[in-house]
């Protein structure tokens, strides 16, 4: 009786021990759960590069109860927005969304960065918007072969508008120049409205802006846009030819928006994220919203974004040195 009454306490003992030890697991596990997914965007609100991460994250919320938040961080040339997160926990619930810049731009612009984008833990490609070349109505031009004339007659005449120095429209424009052998003068806006607007308004006659905020002044036909820098057609503008149908070689430059997390995200967290993202960007109506922004949606595996980045930085950082492209 007393064996069996010493086994019995000793059971229940074990049984106590074991619930404490799920009580004392419990509060992280829901603590990791509660907390929200928030995906920094530094640049401001409004731009592509805010509205494809908010599209996203209507269709996240399922997987995170606790809400999906969008966070702008502006400055720098997107450098604000990454060294926050550079900094955060590398526990997935802090996520940089973000044009080509902080990712894979920047360092090769900055001499100084208060964080090494080379650490990204990349997790996918949210979209990739072709840059397309607009020129004003003033520009006596209505197609590429006249522009690359008026160009060429003209060196050091026309004037080419970017969103900032270092900026994709800059370099693009340097690619173009580099690859065509023309010469234009720069005029440096802070961002794509300013430099949209005075392109519009005649005030500057080139433009390497993404399709996706050009193509609505080309239809209205208060801009010219002459070529697509992608390898196919956009459905936004089908009718607009590729710089390879021009036969323009290496004239390849797009926009990319990815995700990338802090150095030191588990492969497990980023392969979870990843398959969160390509099911939101898998949804038809999310698919249609891309389309209507001129946005090719991603989602593939982080070690393709991780190659793929690794390109597109190459790529850039080539123009950057041939061009001797400098920040002011």
């Amino acid at each position: 009786m007393n064996t069996r009454n010493a086994l019995t306490r000793r059971t229940l003992a074990l049984a106590a021990a074991t619930l404490a030890g799920s009580a004392l697991l419990a509060p992280t596990s829901a603590l990791a759960q509660a907390k929200p997914l928030r995906l920094v965007v530094p640049f401001p609100a409004g731009g592509t590069a805010d509205v494809l991460p908010r599209i996203l994250a209507e269709k996240m919320r399922d997987a995170y109860p606790a809400g999906v938040l969008i966070d702008n961080k502006t400055g720098a040339g997107g450098n604000i927005g990454g060294e926050f997160v550079a900094r955060a926990e590398p526990d997935g619930n802090t996520l940089l969304v973000s044009p080509p810049g902080p990712v894979a731009i920047n360092h090769h612009l900055y001499k100084t960065m208060s964080f090494d984008p080379t650490k990204w833990v990349p997790v996918t490609v949210v979209a990739t918007v072709p840059n397309v070349l607009a020129v004003s109505n003033r520009v006596p031009a209505s197609n590429y072969a006249e522009f690359i004339a008026y160009l060429k007659a003209n060196p050091n005449k026309v004037t080419y508008a970017s969103q900032g120095n270092g900026s994709t429209s800059h370099l693009t424009a340097n690619l173009f120049m580099q690859q065509t052998g023309t010469k234009m003068v720069h005029v440096a806006y802070r961002g794509t409205a300013p430099a949209l607007n005075d392109l519009v308004g005649g005030q500057v006659d080139v433009f390497f802006d993404n399709i996706a905020s050009s193509a609505q002044y080309h239809q209205s036909g208060r801009i010219k846009v002459l070529a697509v820098a992608d390898e196919r057609r956009s459905s936004a503008l089908p009718q607009v030819p590729t710089f390879g149908e021009l036969k323009v070689d290496g004239m390849n430059a797009v926009t990319f928006f990815s995700v990338v997390a802090p150095a030191g995200t588990s492969a497990d967290t980023v392969a979870q994220l990843q398959k969160n993202f390509r099911a939101a960007l898998e949804q038809p109506d999310v698919r249609q919203k891309f389309a209507a922004q001129g946005a090719d949606p991603g989602g593939q595996s982080p070690q393709d974004t991780a190659r793929f980045i690794k390109a597109e930085s190459e790529k850039w950082a080539h123009v950057i040195k041939t061009a001797n492209v400098t920040l002011d």
